[in-house]
């Protein structure tokens, strides 16, 4: 990758599924989670086609392969339109060449385009490089208790 960050990338919107899409999700939900299964090509295909989720790729413009990717979920609540970004990965051998920034960079340009005044996320503290991303972007920690049930 070049030193500019994000330079040979072509970051966008998914917008059609593909097999090949379907196989570089696959490669890169791994190295986001451990214990998450990669979706399969219809589950894919459901975010892909929503209109509450829009998939952003990294493609190394050099050989059109996937190098990144994260999910925006836009929604209207009775407060505003929410935004939550999910699942940020970068793959490995292309990590700390401004995939991940060029990544955030999109999605947050598409909040503000679909109406959000904030932007939410959630990061593990062991991901230092992908904490210290986010503060160097502007996220700022928020003093707040996030609770989950399991269904399981």
């Amino acid at each position: 990758m070049s030193e500019e960050p994000g330079a040979g990338l072509d970051v966008d919107a998914a917008t059609d599924m593909t097999d090949k899409l379907a196989a570089e999700v696959a490669r890169l939900v791994p190295q986001v989670s451990s214990s998450a299964r990669p979706p399969t090509r219809a589950e894919l295909e459901e975010i892909v086609k929503s209109p509450h989720a829009t998939l952003f790729l990294a493609r190394d413009d050099q050989q059109d392969n996937v190098v990144g990717m994260l999910t925006l979920i836009t929604y209207r609540i009775p407060t505003g339109v929410h935004a939550v970004i999910e699942d940020v990965v970068v793959d490995a051998d292309a990590r700390g060449g401004g995939i991940g920034a060029a990544l955030v960079t999109a999605a947050l340009e598409e909040a503000a385009r679909r109406g959000s005044r904030n932007v939410d996320l959630t990061s593990r503290a062991t991901r230092e490089a992908a904490n210290r991303l986010y503060q160097r972007l502007g996220f700022v920690m928020r003093e707040t208790n996030v609770y989950r049930y399991s269904m399981q």
